[in-house]
């Protein structure tokens, strides 16, 4: 769920996520444009040091995560263009409505089809955490239309820029296919220019008949939403934690749980019970939990480091 990107693919991490890419000399520090820029960089600087995303964008991203992720992001997308459709003529917000070149739901649908199969709508729930988020959007639509302009450009603009790093380092990561199948999430048929099209949508906040006041609330309304997001991307690391645990604590998976069990021998313990021969992976694992098999790995691994560092200079 991160969101927008300044500089490249291999730049330094905190300079991935940005809404940005190029200065404007034609807006007024008083435009919401500029407002939301300057007001929102701290929240930039904190959703950038999550460690899910420090994680994402150095591409350790588990598959399981990325799901999760994607059903999160269903969640949260069905909501927002939900209370846009509400919303679509209200002076507020109408200039922003852009159904066919930025809602994303029925993408997310597609990418959750793929990783879920046809049945994915009884495989998915809203976790705690986007739930707190949907019902804010939710809130908003309902009560403070003019609100939903920080979460519509949250949202969108973090899409079309960062996204599209995370799009490409998802893609590799998880061995997607190159016919981004699982990503449809990062892909806009409908726009052909993202950074035209993100001026424009700037334009268009700038034109807004916003009060002083208003904009005020929207730029702390997008700080909220940067809170609700780095709060999925803390449940998602959490979830991340509790699986490596999981992993850890019943051993390295040989098996990728397709076709025989019964192929695998380090799975023959589970097969034969209590009184079946062990797995010697596990054996091996115990082993080297010793204090002084460790010890000894420990000197193995130092002289090899410095064969190694003699060889190279």
């Amino acid at each position: 769920m991160p969101s927008a990107v300044e500089g490249s693919e291999g730049g330094e991490e905190g300079e991935i996520l940005r809404y940005e890419e190029a200065e404007d000399d034609n807006v007024s520090p008083t435009d919401l444009s500029e407002l939301l820029k300057e007001g929102t960089k701290e929240s930039h600087d904190r959703a950038e040091n999550t460690q899910f995303v420090k994680d994402f964008l150095k591409g350790r991203i588990k598959k399981e995560l990325f799901k999760l992720a994607t059903v999160a992001l269903y969640f949260t997308y069905s909501a927002l263009e939900e209370e846009m459709d509400h919303n679509k003529d209200s002076p507020v917000f109408a200039p922003l409505y852009f159904p066919v070149e930025l809602h994303r739901r029925e993408a997310l649908v597609k990418d959750l089809k793929y990783f879920y199969g046809e049945d994915w709508k009884e495989k998915i729930q809203c976790s705690e955490a986007t739930q707190h988020y949907v019902d804010r959007i939710h809130h908003v639509g309902q009560h403070e239309p003019e609100l939903l302009v920080a979460h519509a450009y949250t949202r969108y603009m973090g899409d079309l820029s960062g996204g599209q790093v995370l799009k490409k380092v998802a893609q590799r990561a998880l061995k997607l296919p190159s016919t981004e199948e699982g990503i449809q999430f990062y892909v806009f048929d409908n726009i052909s220019n993202a950074q035209q099209f993100k001026q424009l949508y700037r334009a268009r906040m700038n034109a807004l008949d916003l009060d002083k006041n208003t904009k005020e609330r929207i730029v702390e309304e997008a700080n909220r939403a940067f809170r609700f997001n780095m709060q999925v991307f803390d449940e998602l690391d959490r979830i991340g934690q509790s699986l490596a645990e999981a992993a850890q604590d019943g051993g390295f998976p040989v098996h990728d749980g397709k076709g025989d069990l019964r192929k695998c021998p380090y799975y023959a313990d589970k097969l034969a019970g209590p009184a079946g021969p062990g797995c010697p992976y596990r054996a091996a694992a115990a082993l080297a939990k010793q204090p002084l098999v460790q010890l000894l790995l420990a000197a193995c691994v130092a002289a090899a480091a410095g064969a190694a560092a003699w060889y190279l200079m």
